[in-house]
This record gives C-alpha cells, structure tokens and sequence, in this order.
C-alpha cells in the first residue's frame, strides 16, 4: 500500500506550489526496498543472535542469567522496536535541519566521549571503556559519533567548498576534528571505531572535491600513524603477530583464538551449512559469537549460501545509498548528497571490517557488524542514519515532481 499524506512539511509555513492542470501533490511514495532490505537484515540478524546466543546461559560468565536461553532474543527485538520507531521519527525532520544540526551534534558527540572516560560515568567491558549507562541499555558514544561525522563532514564540504583546493583552510581543520576524535577513541581504546570514522571523513572530502595532491599525503600519512599505533602498542603488535600465523600453537591459544574458531566455523558450514541453530562453535568455542562474530555463525550453520546472501543485501544496501546521493547531488543539494555518500561509506567500511575480520582477511578488531549483531547502540545508531538516507530519497523524488521541502 503506497504511503501517502498531504503534501506538507513541518518546518516550512507555506504549501507547496502546484502546477497549473496538476492534481494537488501529495507525498510520493518511499523507497520501500530500502525499507524492506534494512527490516530483512534486522530481523535476520535477531534469528542469528537468537540461534549464537541461545547456549550462552550454561557458561559460568553468564550464569547470571539463569536458564533465560531467550534474553538476547528478547532484548534485540526490544532494540529492534525502539530503533524502527526513532527511524519513523527522524525520518518527518527535514535534511536542511540536519545540516543545521550538524556541528552541534559533532561538538555534543565529543562531549559524551570525553564522559566514556571519567571513572564512575563511563561503564568498563573487558578492560575498553567505551559505553554510557542509560539504565535500559548502554550508549555507545562511538556509535553515535559515526552519523555525527557523516553530517558534519557534509556540512563542512558544503560551507569550505572555496578553499577545498587548500591545505590550511579546506583539510586541516577537518584533520584537527577528527584527529581530536581518534585521540579520545583511543583512550577507550576503540581502534575499530576511529578506522572506520576517518574513512567516513576522508571519502566525504574526497567526493567533495578536496585536492587529490594532499588527499594523498594525507592517506598516506594515515598509514603511517596507523601503523605506528600498532607498532607501539604491545597488545597490538601480538594480535598483529598472531594473525600472520594463527595456526600456530601458542597463537590458536591466545591471541589467534577467536580467528582460529572463526575459520573452523566457516570451514564446517562449507557450501550449505549444517542447518540453522547447528552450530558448534557457538557452544562456547567462539567468543563474542552473537555480536563481533555473528557472521561466523551464519557461514557454520547456511554455508557459503547464506553467507553470499547476506553479502548481497549489503552490497545493494551500500549501492542505493550512492545512487541516492548522485541524484540529490544532480539536483544541486550537495549537503544531502555528501550525506548519502558518507552513510554509504560508514555502512560499507564496516561491514567490509567486520567480514574481513571473520574471514581472516583482516586483523581481529572489535567491530560489530551493522544491523545485525546484537547491540541496541548499534541497531539504533544504524536506523537513524538509514531514515536520514530515506529522507534524502524522499526529498530527491519531490523535487523531480517539482516540489519543494
């Protein structure tokens, strides 16, 4: 059933015009593929955390939670219900008022991840310091810091296009704010996180025009802090150690652990898996299963299959967020455009990690897997920033009706 309301929109006291021999306009229809992929992954998701989880209460880690085999089932669909109706939400606010918004958001974002670090406020996990207590559920600030940039770096693009050709002017200060951004991060310590913020900002810059000449010195210079940060710290360096030789004895049992778990599973889901709620990896061999390696279970218990249909949701999740962008942009709303772009380089860059880290391509790094891990930060976070990209659509289809916003 197409949704449609009155042609009319909060924030603007003025009906839009209409045509001469036209009907009255009237809210075209939402791109309901992009809402139905995103409920698809979702759900989806909630079925695997269910199915990764369900063994959890027989460990002694989590005896507290009694022969509750549902807990995480419930909670995710609890995370679930709230995120879709912020989407709803946010999805009636204008894009000309997230552009507003924008750098207050950044600088209250920077607030909320100075109060991760101080003892007693922010809540510790496993030695990373990364969450806010809400009572409900813990906020991730980090999370929150990645619609943020999306919006911000946009917005900056928009306001320096001038001097994007210029490195004190159009690139430093954008490299101040988020070199301030990686610093926090890194105090948590969220090296995931922050890779997956400056790739955010340094794609926005990039489509936004900034001088190829510094964009890659500045790269360049990227790689270089980003690997002196592993070199320097010792943890690192044995993970990164590790990960070039998983299979080796004293790796497998420490460092390389959940690597090495992480292959078998895939390994033993081959082409077609061994049926859902199967696995045995799950049972307590792999850590972290139902929220950083979510995607392990998926290739243990639907194979090769599942793991190529989960692929391809993202892949078309990832495209449609570009083809959004290209045409607010071909409609000469460049904040909207850089905005779509941004979300469908976060969406992209983390999946690709959080895979990557699955399949051994890539160090392990604590990075979940959008949508569809467990987590309500995540899910929530996610939500938000796709309802943004809904709204783009929409406001892309009204002014190819001839409409306004």
């Amino acid at each position: 059933m197409a949704f449609q309301i009155p042609f009319k929109f909060s924030g603007s006291s003025k009906d839009v015009p209409i045509a001469a021999g036209s009907r009255p306009s009237r809210m075209m229809e939402y791109d309901q593929p992009l809402v139905w992929v995103t409920l698809i992954l979702m759900l989806f998701g909630m079925v695997m955390v269910y199915s990764a989880s369900i063994a959890l209460p027989d460990s002694p880690k989590f005896a507290w939670l009694g022969d509750r085999n549902e807990y995480f089932l419930e909670r995710q669909f609890g995370f679930i219900v709230v995120s879709v109706i912020a989407a709803a939400l946010v999805f009636r606010i204008p894009i000309a008022q997230w552009q507003k918004w924008a750098p207050m958001m950044f600088i209250g974002t920077l607030v909320l991840l100075m109060l991760v670090l101080i003892p007693g406020v922010g809540v510790s996990v496993n030695g990373a310091r990364r969450w806010l207590s809400l009572k409900v559920f813990n906020l991730q600030p980090s999370e929150l810091m990645k619609i943020a940039v999306v919006l911000y770096a946009a917005d900056f693009t928009v306001r320096k296009q001038e001097y994007m050709h210029k490195l004190t002017k159009g690139f430093v200060p954008m490299m101040v704010a988020i070199g301030l951004v990686g610093g926090l991060l890194l105090m948590e310590p969220d090296l995931g996180a922050f890779g997956v913020i400056v790739c955010i900002a340094m794609g926005i810059l990039f489509l936004g025009g900034v001088n190829i000449v510094w964009f890659g010195g500045i790269g360049a210079l990227l790689v270089v802090i980003f690997t002196s940060i592993i070199a320097l710290s010792p943890f690192r360096r044995a993970r990164m150690f590790a990960y070039l030789d998983p299979w080796q004895e004293d790796n497998a049992l420490d460092k390389a652990y959940q690597l090495t778990h992480s292959l078998i599973a895939f390994g033993r889901g081959e082409f077609f898996g061994v049926g859902l709620g199967g696995s045995v990896e799950k049972l307590h061999y792999l850590p972290e299963a139902h929220t950083d390696f979510i995607m392990a279970v998926i290739g243990e218990e639907l194979g090769l299959v599942g793991v190529l249909a989960v692929i391809a949701l993202f892949y078309w999740l990832v495209k449609r967020a570009f083809d959004i962008g290209r045409q607010a942009i071909a409609l000469d709303q460049t904040f909207a455009g850089l905005a779509a772009k941004g979300i469908g380089i976060w969406i992209g860059v983390q999946t690709f990690i959080n895979m990557g880290v699955n399949l051994g391509l890539l160090p392990t790094k604590g990075l979940t897997l959008p949508l569809m891990s467990y987590g309500g930060s995540g899910v929530l976070i996610n939500c938000v920033g796709l309802a943004i990209l809904l709204r783009i659509d929409y406001e892309n289809r009204v002014r190819m009706k001839g409409g306004r916003t």
